[in-house]
């Protein structure tokens, strides 16, 4: 399995995140990788390390999520891999839960949204952002009548 973190979805990305909606909610596995120091797209210097910068954009972004009904349900730091191989690990995980993709487009089109961004991506080196639905999986199967 070949991984690529980065810190825009390609075009064929988005227009499957138009698809048909999510029956339930939608929880977002954010795996972040950060520069050594940020990089804000203006060209202008900062003292910012990239997790800081990252930072500034995720204390932010939490208030959206509220605005938008959903949450963040988890943020850590990555400690090691216990499990499989990859070149280099993420620094952190964030999951985050919004009530559809819907919201979560909403969330994306609002101008505060924009605003903090620039923080997100001069921070990011790159990252995984996966989609996922509540009580599809095995882990749950326990839970689901017969």
């Amino acid at each position: 399995m070949e991984v690529r973190n980065a810190v825009s979805p390609t075009e064929t990305q988005l227009q499957e995140f138009f698809e048909p909606e999510a029956k339930s909610p939608i929880y977002m596995v954010n795996l972040l990788k950060f520069y050594e120091r940020a990089k804000y797209e203006d060209g202008h210097q900062s003292e910012l390390t990239g997790r800081e910068a990252y930072g500034l954009y995720a204390r932010a972004v939490a208030e959206l999520i509220t605005q938008v009904g959903g949450q963040v349900g988890f943020s850590g730091e990555v400690s090691r891999l216990m499990l499989g191989e990859v070149e280099s690990l993420w620094d952190e995980v964030a999951i985050a839960m919004y009530p559809s993709r819907a919201a979560m487009m909403e969330m994306i089109q609002l101008p505060e949204y924009a605003e903090i961004n620039i923080h997100r991506t001069a921070g990011l080196a790159g990252q995984l952002n996966i989609e996922t639905v509540a009580g599809t999986g095995p882990w749950l199967s326990h839970q689901l009548p017969e």
